[in-house]
């Protein structure tokens, strides 16, 4: 409790791991809350929870909460399945899939992740895992960085178009970028382009907490 209430005035760094594939990741108490971090940017709670809230929003919480199966590319510490169960009281099955085993240590150790009973944890690659499921969804969040980058594959048309064809009619994307140069501003704006109006509603969100851009994506048959 004593360091809860410090960390209104600090950060108090309480677990560092270093992971083969996420390199230092850290648990810290910040503004009264657990956070967990990679060595350059938030990678759960913190400033990404109310990012991806925010796309949520967007979407509408009424509209998430009758949905039946969300998907989840890159989980990490979990925080926006925390904003489905805990804000929008969602009641349907959720699928995570993460690459790293030792984030989901740290989610289930710091954060219950494990105590969520409608959530299914899949250590798998995100790409492998859309190529493989038969999954539908209604919605589907892409949050996948290694610290500030994001893989190339999370932008090529293939990816894309795949994930799209496991949409629901009426299903969503929410798409969580980061931008830091102009060349990731080109690439937004490329892959924004590409989709066929009479299909998708698109629609970008950008400059959140500075060097985020959500693209929102609704299937529209």
């Amino acid at each position: 409790m004593l360091k809860r209430l410090l960390s209104y005035f600090y950060p108090i760094k309480i677990y560092s791991q270093q992971s083969a594939l996420s390199k230092s990741l850290e648990i810290t108490w910040a503004n009264g809350n657990l956070v967990m971090d990679s060595l350059n940017t938030n990678y759960s709670y913190g400033s990404l929870q109310r990012i991806l809230k925010l796309g949520l929003k967007n979407i509408g919480f009424a509209k998430i909460k009758k949905m039946e199966h969300i998907l989840v590319l890159g989980v990490a510490g979990g925080s926006v399945i925390k904003t489905l169960v805990d804000d929008i009281q969602f009641k349907g099955k959720m699928t995570g899939v993460e690459i790293d085993s030792e984030i989901i240590k740290m989610a289930n150790q710091f954060f219950n992740l494990n105590k969520i009973p409608q959530l299914q944890i899949i250590i798998d690659d995100a790409f492998e895992f859309v190529l493989k499921t038969t999954e539908k969804y209604d919605l589907i969040v892409v949050d996948i960085f290694q610290d500030t980058k994001m893989p190339n594959f999370l932008f090529e048309s293939f990816f894309i178009d795949r994930i799209c064809f496991l949409l629901k009619s009426k299903g969503f994307i929410l798409f969580n970028t980061m931008l830091l140069n102009q060349a990731e501003n080109l690439r937004n704006h490329k892959l924004i382009s590409e989709f066929k109006k009479e299909d998708f509603a698109i629609k970008s969100i950008p400059r959140v907490e500075n060097h985020n851009e959500l693209i929102v994506i609704e299937k529209l048959v």
